[in-house]
């Protein structure tokens, strides 16, 4: 009787066994496939470092030293580019708002242009906007639409094509200084670049098109993905808008802080862009990831703690010589 209940005892002990291996198992392939999506870098093109490359139109980078630029914490004035930054405080109390507005004004179109976190596309390869872009020389510099949080949408950065699965709304720039909001799924990257598209971003929603505040935001939907907060709410944000051909607005709102900034809605971000002027206005990446650098200094408080998030990629503003 013994034998047999330690037969059973064994039996029993080597089933629990063998299921506590396959839980752990199913529980490591699940950790796995969450690791790889959203922490594991995937470097899928390596991009050349910016200051040894041209423009389009024969341009080469320089330093602000080897142009005549006069420049503050605010402003910044060359013969090719002009920028002024502003703070705007509305609201008290809980229902203060605090964000940040650049005016700038270019020369030629190829002043104003894109970076990869490391040089590198892939997903999940991030560093701080003010990193990316001091690595870039950059003047000013806002977050960009955080592409490699995704696998899909259609991403021109520089001419180059590197991914091309329409699935939202996006923006693009032109080699003629305007910008265009539009459906993915509606036009073509190789439309685009016949067009003189430079760079796309693919984030959202589209807040103002041809002069008129889009739509209706509060069904707005931009991603399904592990950890997204909702947009609806007031939240930072990150926006940029054309008021005329190389004459763009950037707004960066800050947030999630009581007393200096809640955020805003989605709303009052397309007002905002409207009442500035913006023929043409887009959402970026905001939350976390919303930060305004400005000659070597982070503008604004990211988070609401003065820490930057790491994002995928920037728009930037950057001095041009004629080679």
């Amino acid at each position: 009787m013994l034998n047999k209940r330690s037969k059973q005892a064994w039996s029993f002990k080597r089933k629990l066994l063998i299921v506590m291996i396959i839980v752990l198992l199913l529980l490591g392939t699940v950790i796995y496939s969450l690791a790889d999506r959203y922490l594991i870098e995937h470097v899928e093109v390596v991009v050349a470092d910016d200051a040894a490359t041209t423009s389009s139109s024969g341009a080469t980078a320089v330093t602000t030293a080897e142009v005549n630029a006069t420049s503050d914490d605010w402003n910044y004035s060359s013969d090719d580019i002009q920028i002024q930054i502003d703070q705007v405080q509305t609201g008290s109390g809980s229902d203060q708002i605090t964000y940040f507005v650049a005016d700038i004004v270019l020369k030629e179109a190829s002043s104003l242009r894109t970076a990869f976190a490391d040089n590198s596309f892939g997903t999940n390869i991030t560093e701080d906007t003010s990193d990316i872009a001091s690595a870039n020389h950059a003047i000013f510099a806002i977050n960009g639409d955080y592409y490699g949080f995704r696998n899909d949408g259609v991403i021109i950065r520089n001419g180059t094509v590197y991914r091309d699965d329409p699935v939202r709304d996006a923006m693009a720039l032109f080699d003629d200084g305007t910008m265009q909001t539009y459906n993915e799924e509606e036009i073509s990257s190789s439309e685009l670049l016949a067009q003189g598209a430079t760079d796309t971003l693919s984030f959202g929603p589209i807040l103002i098109q041809d002069g008129e505040i889009a739509s209706d935001f509060s069904n707005v939907k931009i991603d399904t993905n592990f950890g997204n907060h909702s947009i609806q709410n007031a939240n930072p944000r990150t926006a940029v808008g054309m008021i005329a051909p190389n004459h763009y607005v950037f707004v960066v709102v800050d947030g999630r802080k009581e007393g200096y900034s809640r955020g805003m809605t989605l709303t009052e971000l397309a007002d905002v862009m409207s009442d500035l002027g913006a023929t043409e206005a887009y959402n970026l990446d905001g939350g976390g990831s919303s930060t305004m650098y400005f000659m070597g200094r982070v503008v604004n408080n990211p988070q609401g703690k003065n820490k930057e998030r790491g994002v995928s990629d920037i728009l930037y503003i950057k001095e041009d010589a004629t080679s």
